[in-house]
């Protein structure tokens, strides 16, 4: 099969279009046909192997552990593994992947895959994964968003946020979205109630208070974004730019956990883990026409280092997406 393959850590130049060995279903594992494919910062981290301190547990110290990149993938299933029963040959499933996707064939553990939305395109569903389930779990589960709260989401046109936007005004929020002059109009068009141009503003010093801050973009420390927290407001940092090599953003996440116990706000970092559940539960959502993915550049996969190049420099509107033949 075909595969975008890389063999050291370094630029997306050092990507390739290589023919490699088909993948086999293991036991409780899906073969599944790849229609589309979807881009992700953790692409590019991995890719560069950067913070260095993620090396062990995502690659490897030396060099990558995985050849082939690509966390999040639609496509049809090819295969089952021994033990499978949720799926058969010819579902139109999604899932995030971990790795692997940008080749025409992947195989997927069972419990990180669902159906399709029926609605979407392949190229739709492949945009949803990653960023829609770190959007679900960061404003349900970890920021515990009730109907009626203010929900502050920095970062609110990239890829996880324009899911949050949907998803907290889903969940009720009054919600003002944090983003650049080129992207208000598509905040407001998610659903935001009030749109911040970063660039004119520090939200952080406007004088409004909010009981979540959603922190995915931008270099604000945990400090300066307590500024526009309520008194028992939550702080959620989950991603954000930083030029660091060693601790990268998670820098932030450090600050905030050390910072907690000493504040009476709720500074709570997180990572998002892969779940079937939140992928069918993101799927209801959007068959019923309360989420869209927002796409907003789509690569032949031939042109995948161009397009992990386009969202490495922080521009992207929503999700970039890969095109498998």
């Amino acid at each position: 099969m075909k595969a975008i393959t890389g063999h050291r850590y370094g630029s997306p130049d050092l990507l390739g279009l290589e023919e490699v060995d088909d993948p086999v279903a293991g036991d409780g594992e899906v073969l599944v046909r790849v229609r589309a494919a979807s881009v992700n910062p953790r692409d590019w981290h991995l890719l560069r192997g950067v913070p260095y301190v993620a090396r062990p547990q995502f690659g490897g110290l030396r060099r990558p552990r995985h050849r082939v990149l690509g966390s999040d993938l639609a496509g049809w299933v090819e295969a089952v593994g021994e033990g499978v029963t949720r799926f058969r040959p010819g579902d139109e499933v999604f899932a995030d992947a971990l790795t692997g996707c940008f080749a025409e064939y992947a195989c997927v553990p069972e419990d990180a895959l669902a159906l399709k939305p029926a609605n979407l395109t392949f190229e739709q569903a492949a945009a949803v994964p990653l960023a829609g389930v770190t959007a679900l779990q960061g404003l349900r589960d970890h920021g515990r968003v009730r109907p009626g709260q203010r929900v502050l989401i920095i970062g609110a046109s990239g890829g996880v946020g324009t899911f949050a936007v949907q998803l907290a005004k889903w969940l009720g929020a009054e919600v003002t979205g944090v983003c650049s002059a080129r992207n208000l109009e598509l905040v407001r068009s998610l659903g935001a109630d009030h749109v911040v141009d970063y660039a004119r503003e520090d939200v952080t010093r406007l004088g409004r208070r909010y009981d979540l801050i959603f922190q995915l973009a931008g270099t604000r420390s945990p400090a300066a974004c307590r500024r526009a927290l309520t008194p028992r407001g939550t702080l959620l940092p989950s991603s954000g730019d930083s030029s660091g090599r060693w601790i990268g953003p998670l820098g932030r996440m450090l600050a905030a956990v050390a910072l907690s116990p000493f504040v009476g706000q709720r500074l709570v970092p997180f990572l998002a883990e892969r779940s079937s559940d939140d992928l069918r539960a993101l799927a209801e959502l959007i068959e019923s026409g309360a989420v869209t993915p927002v796409i907003d550049r789509l690569y032949p996969l031939g042109d995948t280092a161009a397009a992990i190049r386009y969202l490495e420099q922080g521009h992207a509107r929503g999700k970039v997406v890969i095109t498998v033949p």
